[in-house]
């Protein structure tokens, strides 16, 4: 089925994205850039409406969560596994704008094993020296490293990330990443981190308006900042991996519910659904592709797959 709007369920919000449907292919010119500096900024991918909406349910959640005690003294949360808490997240799964690069960068046999919300408020105080570089992914760092420091890791894994507040200046706590970065399987680290030491050359603050969003390879170097202004840094990141890696947050979404009777196959496959454990390696008993996986069809049917792209074949 064409999905040419974002459709809540009960018809409570439809948000226009101009009859995009999330299968758009990106460009050549898109992909390499991607590949060459492991992230990329995307202005505009969230409508105002659908922004809002999204804040709204970030603070619910936020108050929810605060009251249970779950935030830090100074206000920080960052839940992980937050999809199920709203129907607004789950359909950012397959968002029309950023969904095409998952799939266009990391291929159909995905879903996302790692999300997170986070909200920061401004700094109590001044944070004590603290060395925040580092890659995403936890032991693929070292498990499939060779001897060899010139060959970089695989990717393995990208996240987007939705930013909600207003982002436009530095100093907001926003992400910082050194573009390029992907490709070093190390970073120098200081000596003494007792003391403030200075970013890594090349290191770029993200800077960006609401309703943007940015997209980077699990292995880009970055770090979080510290939120120096009077603004409130609210932020979804959706990660995505291949199928037949674990996944890293658990979720329990009730497959009795309402919630995840809403989802669509693809976005079903995306939970980590599978019919069978050789089909979460993308292929049937008999060693064949399997045709049937929901993303995978969907391609097909729309004439996306491309033997030329691996990931694509």
């Amino acid at each position: 089925m064409l999905r040419k709007s974002f459709t809540l369920w009960g018809g409570d919000a439809v948000f226009d994205y101009g009859g995009r449907t999330g299968y758009e292919p990106i460009s050549d010119t898109d992909r390499k850039e991607f590949h060459e500096q492991g992230f990329m900024l995307l202005r505009n991918v969230l409508t105002e409406d659908h922004r809002a909406a999204l804040e709204a349910a970030v603070d619910r959640v936020y108050a929810e969560e605060k009251a249970a005690g779950n935030t830090t003294k100074d206000g920080t949360l960052h839940l992980l596994g937050f999809l199920e808490r709203d129907e607004l997240f789950g359909e950012l799964l397959t968002h029309p704008i950023a969904f095409p690069y998952m799939w266009g960068l990391a291929g159909w046999n995905i879903y996302t094993h790692h999300n997170h919300l986070d909200v920061t408020p401004p700094a109590l105080e001044p944070e004590k020296p603290y060395w925040g570089w580092h890659q995403d992914g936890y032991r693929q760092n070292s498990d499939p490293e060779t001897m060899d420091p010139n060959l970089p890791r695989p990717m393995f894994s990208l996240k987007v990330a939705y930013v909600l507040s207003d982002l436009s200046e530095k100093g907001r706590g926003a992400t910082k990443v050194i573009p390029g970065s992907h490709l070093w399987n190390s970073l120098p680290r200081p000596a003494d981190l007792t003391v403030h030491n200075p970013d890594p050359e090349g290191t770029v603050e993200i800077t960006a308006n609401p309703g943007d969003a940015f997209i980077f390879d699990r292995r880009q170097w970055h770090s979080r900042s510290t939120n120096l202004s009077n603004i409130t840094r609210k932020m979804l990141f959706v990660g995505y991996t291949y199928r037949w890696i674990r996944p890293l947050d658990e979720l329990h979404p009730d497959k009795d519910g309402q919630w995840y009777k809403n989802r669509t196959p693809v976005q079903r496959q995306l939970l980590g659904e599978g019919t069978h454990t050789a089909n979460y390696w993308g292929i049937n008993w008999n060693g064949y592709v399997d045709d049937e996986i929901p993303l995978r069809k969907e391609l097909k049917e729309r004439g996306l797959l491309d033997r030329s792209i691996p990931w694509l074949r």
